[in-house]
């Protein structure tokens, strides 16, 4: 299952759609975003970013005043910046405020694939999959994190022991939920991948803000067209296995809410690498079915037929009542 913006959107487009950021954004009164949105004509954040991407690369190409070049730079991050601020704030509070009925139509519809040997990717950085995983006890999710024991010589010798922050890596061989974009609860130390989560000290929300009033970021995939999202996965050793990982895919992908948009060229180059086109020996990528949600989607799945190697068969994503009634 690969999951895509419209999963969120379906638990409340006013939370999670690009208008609902933009929204939330412009009420800042931030003189610089309005201007970056307004110079473009859009709400779209990635339009925005990737603009902002391709005046660095002419500017560095021409030469240009390194106080120019450094001052554009510096509007990529501080949109960055926003959007994770923004998806933080705008995001519900804590697991308890999706309605019991709403997160158990949802884990009911992750069962389908996890209690199958299947796996599941997304491509969204809220907490709702996350969130839906872990309270509603769905079998065996494994997102590859796990607790590492620091001092086995002392503690061999009788001390306590002492455990790591939940860092990536020792749970990697059975993960089969993987966030390709990066996620809220997800940092990048440098030397390892660690998880935040919920303890005595407050929500998962609440540890996430003290992270960042602390300087710490989430790893957020943003910027860019596929090309260079492709390139920001390399360099990151968690993002990189997911990546691998959908390349990998035998047997059949179901895309809910993913539109396979203009930014999204690495994610068919992914699911093309899993075809093995014209090799027809497993594991290899069949079939994807992809949502419908109207006419004008059509138009967009006949353009896609002509760029993914496996059958592409449809759908009604309108039947797919993933949040429940």
């Amino acid at each position: 299952m690969l999951l895509g913006n419209g999963f969120s959107m379906a638990y409340d487009k006013d939370i999670f759609s690009y208008n609902a950021l933009y929204d939330f954004l412009t009420a800042q009164d931030d003189e610089l975003l309005a201007k970056l949105f307004g110079a473009i004509n859009t709400k779209n954040f990635e339009l925005v970013m990737r603009q902002l991407d391709t005046t660095v690369a002419i500017l560095s190409a021409f030469d240009a005043d390194p106080a120019l070049l450094e001052q554009v730079k510096s509007a990529s991050e501080k949109l960055r910046n926003a959007l994770l601020d923004s998806v933080q704030q705008l995001h519900p509070e804590h697991v308890y405020k999706i309605p019991h009925e709403r997160a158990a139509a949802c884990g009911e519809f992750l069962r389908l694939f996890l209690d199958n040997g299947g796996h599941v990717f997304t491509t969204n950085y809220d907490l709702l999959l996350y969130w839906v995983l872990m309270s509603q006890a769905v079998p065996n999710p494994v997102d590859g994190f796990g607790k590492e024991l620091m001092n086995p010589v002392e503690v061999s010798e009788g001390e306590d022991q002492q455990w790591s922050d939940l860092v990536w890596g020792p749970n990697a061989d059975g993960q089969n939920i993987h966030y390709l974009h990066g996620a809220l609860h997800l940092f990048d130390s440098g030397a390892e991948v660690i998880k935040e989560q919920y303890d005595a000290d407050g929500y998962l929300l609440e540890n996430i803000s003290q992270r960042m009033n602390d300087g710490e970021y989430p790893i957020f995939v943003t910027a860019g067209n596929g090309k260079q999202k492709l390139e920001h996965i390399r360099h990151n050793q968690y993002l990189s296995h997911c990546y691998d990982k959908l390349c990998e895919l035998d047997g059949s992908l179901v895309t809910f809410g993913f539109n396979f948009g203009e930014y999204d060229e690495h994610i068919i180059e992914a699911i093309n690498r899993a075809n093995h086109f014209p090799s027809k020996q497993p594991p290899k990528l069949w079939s994807v079915y992809i949502g419908l949600y109207n006419e004008a989607d059509i138009n967009r799945v006949q353009a896609l037929e002509k760029r993914i190697h496996a059958k592409v068969r449809i759908y009604d994503a309108k039947t797919v009542n993933v949040w429940g009634g």
